[in-house]
């Protein structure tokens, strides 16, 4: 696939992921555990959740340093971006006034996140800050993937949620659903950079 076509999927990826949290964020129904994170960090400090979304993904990228992790492109790319496209999707909307716009909130971001989780772990550029944490531990220390995604996530969570962050249904949606939402945009992706290799499209 063409650099240029790869680094397009990697911006587009990360944009959707940001505007997507942005969504869910503004339905106030819970969100995925490191934003939970970043706004109980937003709300004891008083700087703004997309600040400390950057800020967190950076000192993240420091514990790659021990793992003898190394980031790719995209992996500086997803800590500097997701910020800003999160902050850019709290701007442009609020909170809607019923339970069911709400409902529609959270599900749109929850699938645009998916998607652009897709996306970008598909160009190929290097995993998110967070990804990377995780698989450097389960290198390091043999632990078990899923445990050491779990361990990782629900103390992030419970973290964020004794600062102040939203914890909600929606929160255990996010956990349960985010795998199997993720996987067809991956499947779908690589089918088609199959498909683009065989015609030359």
């Amino acid at each position: 696939m063409h650099t240029l076509h790869r680094f397009l999927r990697l911006l587009l990826g990360l944009f959707m992921f940001g505007f997507g949290t942005a969504l869910m964020l503004t339905a106030q129904l819970g969100t995925d555990p490191w934003t939970v994170f970043a706004e109980g960090i937003s709300l004891v400090s008083g700087l703004s959740i997309g600040l400390v979304t950057v800020i967190v993904g950076l000192v993240v990228l420091l514990f790659w340093i021990p793992l003898k992790q190394w980031p790719g492109v995209g992996t500086v790319a997803n800590a500097l971006l997701i910020g800003p496209f999160l902050e850019l999707g709290l701007y442009l909307m609020v909170t809607p006034p019923t339970m069911t716009l709400r409902i529609i909130f959270f599900s749109t971001g929850l699938l645009w996140v998916a998607i652009g989780s897709g996306w970008y772990i598909g160009s190929g550029f290097g995993p998110g800050p967070r990804d990377g944490l995780m698989t450097g531990l389960h290198r390091r220390f043999g632990w078990p993937l899923w445990a050491t995604r779990t361990g990782i996530e629900v103390t992030v969570v419970v973290s964020g949620w004794l600062l102040g962050g939203t914890v909600g249904w929606g929160t255990v949606a996010f956990a349960l659903l985010i795998g199997p939402l993720v996987q067809p945009a991956l499947t779908a992706l690589a089918m088609r950079d199959y498909w683009e290799k065989r015609t030359g499209r």
